[in-house]
């Protein structure tokens, strides 16, 4: 485990720690984030248990994570210090496609997930993303993640899991709670856009209008603090009002 202190003086910047296996991709990656003027790579790790250790020292604002670390992974790593650290912010960065992991991953608490092919600009975009609130998944993910979340089984018109539907019906559930702000309303939309649905086709589905509709998505997103319709779908699953 490499730890780089801070200078005395120095702006503070957007604080990265580098949580992976590989050390050469470590070393490029650190060369990219540091000639950033907003960004610092404040130390290395190799594993799990080292990412823990650095942060009960030093706690940095993101932790760019990859799953397959040895001693302890990525997925595990990541519930374990959102349990300890909660303001930490995991991305994973990755070269698993897979919409199982991405899906996982924000269950433990991830904000992000990349994968290692991405252009340079486009990983520094994303951590500034995130540390300004955001979640932000990989372009190429979002497909695969979106085809799942059409699955998504909208089981009570306020989205309570029960009885027998509760049973019956396989798949991802849209949990009601107390900190949820939608309307109803606003959540069946919600839902029709994880489906998939255009604003007009939410409109006939609902027998509203497509300017109804697209007020209700605008309420949405300003809600959620989200900037697209990807984003809101992501954000209900970490806010969990989705459960898989």
């Amino acid at each position: 485990m490499n730890q780089i202190a801070q200078a005395p003086g120095v702006k503070p910047k957007i604080k990265v720690l580098l949580a992976d296996d590989h050390q050469l991709f470590r070393e490029g990656l650190k060369r990219i984030l540091n000639m950033e003027d907003d960004l610092e790579v404040i130390g290395e790790c190799g594993d799990g248990i080292q990412v823990l250790e650095f942060c009960n020292h030093t706690q940095p604002e993101i932790v760019l994570m990859d799953i397959n670390m040895p001693i302890e992974n990525g997925v595990v790593t990541t519930e374990r210090l959102k349990t300890i650290f909660p303001d930490v912010k995991v991305i994973i960065l990755s070269i698993h496609d897979d919409e199982s992991y991405v899906f996982e991953t924000l269950r433990k608490g991830a904000t992000g997930y990349l994968l290692k092919d991405m252009e340079a600009e486009s990983l520094i975009n994303a951590i500034r993303s995130v540390v300004n609130g955001h979640a932000y998944i990989h372009p190429k993910v979002t497909g695969k993640l979106i085809n799942q979340l059409r699955r998504m089984t909208y089981l009570d018109e306020m989205g309570v899991v029960s009885g027998a539907a509760a049973t019956s019906e396989p798949g991802v559930k849209f949990i009601a709670s107390e900190d949820n702000p939608l309307t109803r309303r606003e959540a069946e939309v919600l839902r029709l856009m994880a489906e998939g649905k255009s604003n007009k086709l939410i409109g006939e589905f609902l027998f509203i209008s497509e300017k109804t509709v697209k007020n209700h998505v605008s309420s949405i997103l300003q809600k959620m603090e989200v900037d697209d319709r990807t984003q809101a779908v992501i954000q209900s699953i970490k806010y969990g009002w989705v459960t898989l």
